[in-house]
């Protein structure tokens, strides 16, 4: 191994690379990682000096605060490469605001920006090779901060550690997807974490969506806590709904989480052309539409997949099928936003970052 030292990160380099022994044409999403990984701790009231450092596993006490009162979030971010080898983030500058909101609705530090972009630029140019060009192949960055202060007591953490993830990706879902609507169970409630990347509240989700899975569905379509008459969220993503050509998107609340691929699809959708409406949603409305033809579409909106089309929904044991279309509303979206990511249609929005 190398080392080098400058005044805002050490770095310390693999002495060998793992690359040649990734198939980058088939790709399980989320499972294979980069060489190396960010590292910065919070300790004595303070950021540490950040190192990057060959990706390994860590040593935490077991009594460490993450394990016992769940203090953790998450940012979902992507790298892409033009066809001059030039590299892009997308809105990073989001993604860090959006994490230290995380931070402070969990009782966490927030982190410096200098830690945050510096070292995510400083950590890109080093595993540069790992991201690939062409359309649809991208570097999935994966941000998050654990409380790693040792004892059992119930009160936030007095130590932390951020860190920084790589990984090369191709799509998120594949197939076809069918989702249920929740009539039960919530993904978040008034009051709670739900606008906030904290673990947890996928963890929630899990049992919800096995059940799902076990009657022959891919996600559950999320609804209000108190009524569970408002659409809200689908799986992980934020969700759209095309009823005759209108756009419909349920409005951003401390329960749904804001999302940084469905802001921009909303202002790509105003620039085309499209109506859409920024509303809650009713499931009344859902079926009424579909019964009477007007539901055109169903699609959910992140990072992981930046748009994925939903052919059915099931609610209240009732199943919906979709009408299939041509030139969706969906696959324009999409075509038209890994478009702008890739440096293949110029970005009007100033959306995309130079590393």
């Amino acid at each position: 191994m190398s080392t080098t030292h400058t005044n805002k990160i050490d770095i310390i380099k693999a002495t060998i690379s793992k690359i040649n022994e990734v198939d980058f044409e088939n790709l399980s999403f989320g499972s294979v990682f980069t060489d190396h990984l960010l590292e910065c701790d919070f300790k004595d009231g303070e950021w540490q000096k950040p190192v990057i450092k060959p990706y390994a596993p860590f040593l935490l006490d077991p009594s460490a605060r993450v394990f016992h009162y769940g203090q953790a979030i998450f940012e979902g971010m992507k790298a892409y490469k033009d066809e001059s080898d030039d590299v892009w983030l997308f809105r990073p500058d989001e993604n860090y605001k959006r994490f230290n909101k995380s931070a402070v609705r969990m009782a966490m530090p927030e982190v410096p920006e200098a830690v945050f972009m510096d070292g995510l630029n400083e950590l890109l140019q080093l595993d540069e090779a790992w991201i690939k060009k062409g359309k649809g192949n991208t570097l999935y960055i994966r941000p998050f901060m654990v409380a790693t202060g040792k004892g059992v007591i119930a009160s936030p953490s007095d130590e932390y550690k951020f860190m920084v993830l790589l990984s090369p990706a191709k799509s998120y879902y594949s197939g076809e997807v069918k989702v249920l609507i929740a009539e039960h169970f919530s993904r978040a409630a008034n009051g709670g974490i739900g606008a906030a990347k904290a673990a947890g509240n996928y963890a929630a989700q899990f049992y919800p969506t096995n059940l799902a899975n076990e009657a022959g569905f891919q996600q559950v379509i999320w609804t209000d806590d108190a009524t569970h008459t408002k659409l809200e969220e689908a799986g992980t993503m934020n969700v759209f709904f095309r009823i005759k050509d209108t756009l419909f998107t349920a409005p951003v609340s401390e329960r749904i989480l804001d999302g940084i691929t469905r802001k921009s699809l909303i202002d790509m959708a105003k620039k085309e052309g499209i109506t859409i409406e920024v509303r809650p949603v009713l499931v009344s409305e859902l079926v009424e539409a579909s019964k009477d033809g007007t539901l055109k579409e169903i699609f959910g909106a992140g990072t992981a997949a930046v748009v994925n089309p939903i052919i059915g929904f099931s609610y209240q044991d009732v199943y919906y099928e979709l009408p299939k279309i041509e030139n969706s509303y969906a696959v324009q979206l999409k075509d038209k936003l890994t478009n702008v990511q890739h440096k293949l249609a110029e970005d009007t929005f100033g959306w995309t970052v130079k590393v």
